[in-house]
């Protein structure tokens, strides 16, 4: 009877319960650092006030809880069906915006497109990224055990991950080399034959060759970022490298805001100097955003650093069980892939807090403070958990059938 009580309590949490349960803690406890580190948008930036940054954050939070629900009642095949029209309307947001986006600071990166009509602003790279996953899985999945003509493989493979990157590669270089790297995972992960990744592989780097001398040596691509990441990389290999002036002001300057990143983790300490009582974060530029987990060890130490990322790693692994007992291949490819995205955010976000990459500007998913890439993260989340509700719907009415299998495969 307990046991009853338990279950319909939880009963409006769709899908694996663990995973429902990491990501409301995450959301809960992201409320605290987004706190504590916008103010310095307010005192520094002069950008609004702590209060009403943490509740504009604390309503992205509740509206991507409810993103998540929403999608939990739509049969995750019909989004996989809608995933060519979506990803062709952000190929038409995406131009849109390289003549009509905001930019920060005089430059392109990361362009905004603002709604006619509202204040509100959103960057369709992310949604083109997510869009052009859901994309390849279900293409992938398509009368899997048909071979596939070349020239198919060009058109509606390759073709499309190439024209996502072109268009997101001139504003946001990490964000275009990330649509690459996990458009090649998922192909990996969808089997297609070694010979056409490997070909893939090949012609995207001649495209990003071919990209950076134009860009370098041309005005062909007007506004583009490709200076700045140069500079980043320079930067970062200087400060590296063993013969490097370690007091060479230049670099000192360009690398300011690794350095105050690494000096917020060294500060945290074990136990951290407690919540909002970070020194350094009114120092780190983008601390509420880019470089928020080294605020959140500078006040929770590394005790609060391995439980978020435990908390991570949680979610991780219950995506990969979730993709591992979807009978059908599109959901589970499709949970794979979703994962992979999250995994690969979350890693160059610590990644660059740590100094192991160069300044990159990726959010930490479901903590920093932003709309965009946060409702978009709980839009991937919310399909996953769409699929691992299925999974007990499919065993008991007996799908481990290869006929059943084979028809969902088909209609995906």
């Amino acid at each position: 009877m307990n046991g009853q009580d338990t279950d319909s309590r939880f009963e409006f949490l769709k899908g694996d319960k663990v995973l429902w349960m990491v990501i409301l803690v995450i959301s809960i406890f992201s409320i605290f650092p987004v706190y504590s580190a916008s103010s310095n948008l307010e005192y520094i930036v002069n950008n609004g006030t702590t209060t009403g940054h943490v509740i504009k954050h604390m309503f992205f939070v509740v509206l991507g809880l409810g993103i998540m629900r929403v999608v939990g009642m739509v049969k995750y095949e019909y989004i996989g069906k809608l995933s060519s029209i979506l990803l062709g309307l952000m190929v038409v947001l995406l131009i849109v915006t390289m003549f009509t986006g905001q930019t920060i600071d005089g430059a392109s990166a990361s362009r905004w497109l603002k709604i006619p009509g509202t204040p509100i602003s959103f960057q369709p790279s992310s949604f083109a990224f997510l869009m052009l996953i859901i994309y390849l899985c279900r293409y992938l999945t398509k009368k899997i055990t048909r071979e596939r003509l070349p020239i198919e493989n060009i058109m509606y493979i390759f073709g499309p991950i190439l024209l996502v990157f072109v268009l997101v590669a001139k504003d946001n270089g990490s964000t275009a080399l990330m649509i690459l790297m996990v458009s090649v995972v998922v192909l990996v992960i969808g089997q297609l034959h070694w010979k056409y990744i490997a070909g893939f592989i090949s012609a995207s780097f001649i495209a990003i060759v071919l990209f950076l001398l134009i860009a370098l040596n041309t005005n062909l691509i007007g506004g583009n970022r490709v200076h700045t990441w140069m500079s980043r990389i320079e930067t970062f290999t200087s400060s590296k490298a063993k013969s490097a002036d370690v007091d060479d002001e230049s670099v000192k300057a360009k690398n300011y805001q690794v350095m105050q990143a690494k000096a917020a983790i060294v500060h945290g300490g074990i136990t951290g100097m407690g919540p909002g009582k970070s020194a350094l974060k009114q120092m780190l530029p983008q601390s509420a955003s880019d470089f928020i987990f080294a605020v959140i060890v500078e006040e929770y130490g590394v005790i609060g650093a391995v439980f978020l990322v435990s908390l991570y790693l949680i979610m991780i692994i219950r995506i990969v069980m979730i993709a591992s007992k979807m009978p059908a291949f599109f959901g589970s490819l499709l949970v794979l892939s979703l994962g992979v995205m999250i995994f690969v955010q979350l890693a160059v976000n610590i990644a660059v807090a740590v100094n192991l990459i160069p300044v990159t500007g990726q959010p930490l998913p479901l903590i920093s403070y932003g709309g965009t890439s946060m409702l978009v993260t709980y839009l991937q989340l919310g399909i996953i958990l769409n699929i691992s509700s299925r999974i007990q719907i499919y065993d008991e009415e007996g799908m481990g059938k290869k006929q059943s299998i084979a028809e969902i495969n088909d209609i995906a």
